[in-house]
């Protein structure tokens, strides 16, 4: 895969579905270091947005699905750099594997926290749902020198709803993941105007990763993962309003 081509192919999709962009505070984006990207999630453009702001290819942890089906499976995986996460027995895992390798060589790693939830309900957006804690718990064990933690919001302006597949159908690709085991067809959210504000990066520690053992480590894992869900909100409600 060329660095350059999902890079290429973000910008190229974002042209061809009329989507202006706007970013802010792009200062903030850290450089010559290992940088795991963290963001809100309501639309499949998300990973091209948040790389034609970052202007850089980014791997993203994807839903298992995505490594299944045909034609999908090539955009994703062989064209964007996305990973797929393997079955639900493996799926914690292969995350911890694969991404802590792509960090050691200094390429960027995505992750969205909110998981599936938000991509298969209509939410407002202005909101953020919880965060899954796997981003914490990588950021705190990977063997990782200069390891950032860079929380964005994506806040959309104007946008089109509309939908695509039934949910069950994807579960004929993934039978294990419930919020696919439902009737109605999965939404689609395609963004017009949409704001990318870029938080301050969380650099993480020494002392941090030291504590985390035991029963502190349960302790630091909730504070990282408050602090990155609290400034992606905030910086939400900056952009929508």
């Amino acid at each position: 895969m060329s660095l350059n081509s999902p890079l290429l192919i973000s910008r190229l999709s974002l042209a061809a579905l009329s989507t202006r962009m706007f970013r802010y505070y792009e200062d903030r984006i850290p450089h010559d270091a290992s940088v795991l990207v963290v963001s809100n999630h309501r639309s499949f453009m998300d990973a091209l947005i948040l790389m034609a702001a970052l202007s850089s290819p980014i791997r993203f942890a994807c839903h298992h699905y995505m490594g299944q089906v045909p034609i999908l499976r090539e955009l994703v995986t062989g064209q964007l750099g996305c990973f797929p996460l393997e079955d639900s027995h493996q799926r914690q895992q292969s995350f911890f594997t694969q991404s802590q390798l792509l960090l050691q060589s200094k390429q960027m790693v995505g992750v969205f926290p909110e998981g599936t939830a938000p991509m298969v309900k209509s939410t407002q957006p202005h909101n953020v749902g919880e965060f899954q804690r796997g981003f914490a718990h990588l950021a705190l064990r990977a063997s990782v020198r200069d390891l950032a933690i860079l929380p964005i919001a994506i806040a959309s302006l104007e946008e089109v709803n509309t939908t695509s597949v039934p949910l069950r159908l994807l579960s004929l690709f993934d039978p294990t993941e419930a919020l696919f085991n439902q009737p109605g067809l999965h939404p689609l959210v395609i963004y017009r105007r949409v704001a990318v504000l870029i938080g301050r990066p969380y650099w993480i520690k020494p002392q941090q990763q030291q504590q985390y053992q035991g029963k502190q480590a349960k302790t630091v894992v909730a504070e990282l993962t408050e602090h990155c869900h609290c400034e992606i909100a905030s910086l939400l409600r900056q952009g929508c309003y």
